[in-house]
């Protein structure tokens, strides 16, 4: 993905806790970091080095500041099938585009483009 949205601007990681399926809060340095004079209202989800296919998130901040992942967060966990322990690392390309990389219980990187589906078929 980098070589299509351009330069790395910034990296961060989420172990998800809880509903993973719930809204996601970001952490506050990315926060401050895209905020600049405006903050984005949404984020262009993809998986990395996947081009076919983006999830457009509807970003809400709450009283105090806090970024989270809303709407449309929900349907990107469930078909990525997360679940509490997993390690998401996010890579921020600017102009609201950012490429995650999913890790399962195991630590190992899943990959959902191109899989079989013999989980499917039990």
């Amino acid at each position: 993905m980098q070589d299509e949205e351009g330069p790395l601007l910034f990296e961060f990681i989420v172990v998800l806790k809880g509903d993973p399926h719930g809204i996601q809060r970001l952490p506050d340095t990315f926060a401050n970091f895209v905020a600049g004079d405006e903050r984005p209202r949404s984020l262009h989800l993809q998986e990395d080095d996947c081009g076919c296919y983006r999830w457009i998130v509807d970003v809400i901040y709450d009283a105090r500041g806090k970024m989270y992942l809303h709407i449309g967060w929900e349907k990107f966990a469930h078909y990525h099938r997360l679940e509490a322990g997993f390690v998401l690392v996010f890579s921020y390309f600017g102009d609201k585009d950012m490429s995650i990389k999913v890790f399962d219980e195991t630590r190992c990187r899943r990959n959902y483009h191109g899989d079989s589906s013999d989980e499917d078929d039990d």
